[in-house]
């Protein structure tokens, strides 16, 4: 792509010409740039929208999801006209909207360590805006392989987390994270929620610090990691250091090629997503229904919270929230049938392996959980 800016780009960055530490050379720069964003969603959305406004001139997007309604609380890159489209195609079509100036190219497949370095090849910088751990060991790791920067971000509920993670000059997120946490501990934003504006004030701080990565300007978040909590309105900075024994990065990195992220993370593959053995633990919400007219029914555990109990339940069922459940445990008899329910099966497939390692034998899981209950059996209930 040609860097000289045509009269048309000259009045569209106009605003940035006018900045010293910007101008005609740097913008010049950021058309010749590229920049990979793994993730269309919720930090994606407003780190996308301003790379684009800026003129980075060749941006990759990479997802493998479709828009959903419940997405547009905070994928504002999104809209109601694309609900139900793939999401790199969706967010193709807005970035060219905003600005038919630059080069997007739309990835619609998993970001792996079988294609992580095919697509990540032709790019500068990589931004880490996706939502679960095993693609941020993998990012990581393919940047501190290839080195690049890894602008990364992470948010949960009022939480938010920003650094530039380049092992060249400083430490890698293996070097603050080494293990990821046991599977299950720290819950998705589809499980626990997330304060829809979060993303945006995390997603723009990614873009920032691209921005200045690729102008070579201001200092970046290397070497810190930023804190911010939205319920405050704080931001604070915890300095990071480079550790000699990461196995990435250190003295003597052990990881010398990409590796599968999913076993290192202990996430289940894609044919058992509740674990070995789940079709035989799971029973769909019609077999329920059936099963509650036996004469001996199962016992059915809601592990949701409180406050989602007030946007559907169903009557009769135990409400023991899954962060409670090992401490109840005592309330449960071991022989008696139960069925585990949550939003849609996942927290209540981590119930039902605690439940079965703690010698319950009589347990399932409800498939989809109350959403398919709401679905399939209820149609009055909501889905959420």
């Amino acid at each position: 792509m040609a860097s000289e800016l045509t009269s048309e780009e000259i009045l569209r960055y106009s605003r940035h010409l006018l900045i010293p530490e910007v101008g005609l050379e740097g913008q010049q720069r950021l058309k010749r740039a590229s920049v990979l964003v793994i993730g269309t969603g919720g930090l994606g959305s407003p780190a996308l929208l301003y790379l684009a406004a800026a003129g980075v001139g060749h941006i990759g997007l990479v997802d493998f999801d479709a828009v959903d309604v419940s997405n547009l609380q905070r994928q504002i890159v999104h809209g109601t006209g694309t609900i139900g489209a793939r999401k790199v195609a969706s967010a193709r079509q807005r970035l060219l909207d905003l600005n038919p100036h630059i080069q997007v190219d739309a990835y619609d497949e998993p970001f792996t360590s079988a294609n992580a370095m095919r697509i990540a090849n032709e790019y500068e910088v990589i931004v880490d805006a996706s939502d679960n751990f095993p693609t941020r060991y993998l990012s990581n790791d393919l940047c501190v392989l290839t080195g690049k920067p890894n602008v990364f971000g992470a948010i949960y509920r009022f939480d938010g987390q920003a650094s530039v993670f380049d092992a060249r000059v400083g430490p890698c997120y293996r070097c603050l994270f080494p293990e990821p946490p046991p599977p299950g501990l720290v819950p998705t934003c589809a499980e626990g929620g997330v304060f829809g504006v979060l993303p945006g004030v995390i997603g723009a701080i990614q873009a920032t610090e691209t921005i200045k990565l690729l102008l070579g300007i201001g200092e970046t978040l290397i070497g810190r990691l930023l804190l911010y909590n939205a319920l405050d309105m704080t931001f604070e900075t915890v300095k990071l250091r480079k550790n000699p024994q990461c196995k990435a990065c250190g003295t003597n990195p052990e990881i010398t090629a990409l590796i599968d992220y999913n076993a290192f993370c202990g996430v289940p593959g894609v044919e058992h997503p509740y674990g070995a053995g789940a079709a035989g633990r799971e029973i769909s919400p019609q077999e329920l229904v059936e099963s509650l007219q036996d004469s001996s029914p199962p016992e059915v555990i809601d592990v949701r919270e409180p406050h989602e109990l007030e946007i559907s339940h169903l009557p009769g069922v135990v409400n023991i929230p899954l962060g409670q459940l090992a401490a109840r445990l005592s309330e449960l008899d071991s022989t008696q049938a139960y069925v585990v329910m949550c939003r849609s099966g996942v927290r209540s497939a981590q119930a039902l392996d605690l439940l079965a390692s703690a010698g319950f034998r009589k347990v399932k899981n409800l498939r989809g959980g109350i959403n398919a209950w709401a679905r399939e059996v209820d149609t009055r209930l909501r889905v959420y």
